[in-house]
């Protein structure tokens, strides 16, 4: 799906964008920098440039929706950043296990010994969140980097567009790998 596409015309994402504008110019006055939106009501991931729209993809975000505890399966909102990035030049499909590569390709319908363990795989490259609220995302029962909360490739794109992760941030393969090149360590990212 190319980036630019099925982006919602709709007047909540504008207010969404004003509002994640906010919290990050709010942490960073004068910002013009580039910033990362995850828009939960249109399971959009939206890359701006201070207020500008630079590309859009579908994502899947929680089946139980915005939730920060830990062990609540929720995606956490809030203003975060991107702590890491894992997985540069892999292989479209590898699977990651605490976050490393295993080396092994994941492949729909394969026999099982080639595409690894059945479930919700990591696949391709991994972004960690980092929150920045503490007591929102951040600190004791309800840290995003602490509950492993990523922006990751799926082996379920099939659900892409739809809240059906289990609280991470889940892309198709190809569309991770567009994200993961554009963006930095310690880019800004508000979950709405």
């Amino acid at each position: 799906m190319s980036p630019s596409t099925n982006i919602p015309p709709a007047e909540d994402l504008t207010r969404a964008i004003a509002e994640g504008w906010k919290k990050v110019s709010g942490r960073q006055p004068g910002f013009e920098g580039q910033w990362l939106l995850v828009h939960i009501p249109s399971q959009r991931l939206l890359l701006l440039q201070g207020t500008e729209l630079t590309a859009a993809w579908p994502v899947s975000t929680s089946t139980v929706g915005i939730d920060n505890r830990q062990d609540s399966g929720g995606t956490p909102c809030g203003l975060h950043r991107i702590d890491q990035k894992i997985g540069a030049g892999s292989d479209l499909h590898t699977i990651f296990s605490s976050r490393q590569s295993t080396g092994i390709l994941w492949q729909k319908g394969g026999d099982k010994s080639d595409r690894g363990p059945e479930g919700d795989l990591i696949l391709t490259r991994i972004l960690t969140l980092d929150g920045l609220e503490e007591g929102v995302n951040r600190g004791p029962g309800v840290d995003s980097l602490a509950r492993h909360i990523y922006i990751h490739g799926t082996n379920h794109e099939d659900g892409i567009g739809t809240p059906v992760s289990g609280g991470c941030v889940r892309m198709t393969n190809p569309d991770v790998v567009a994200l993961f090149d554009q963006v930095a360590e310690g880019d800004p990212v508000v979950i709405l």
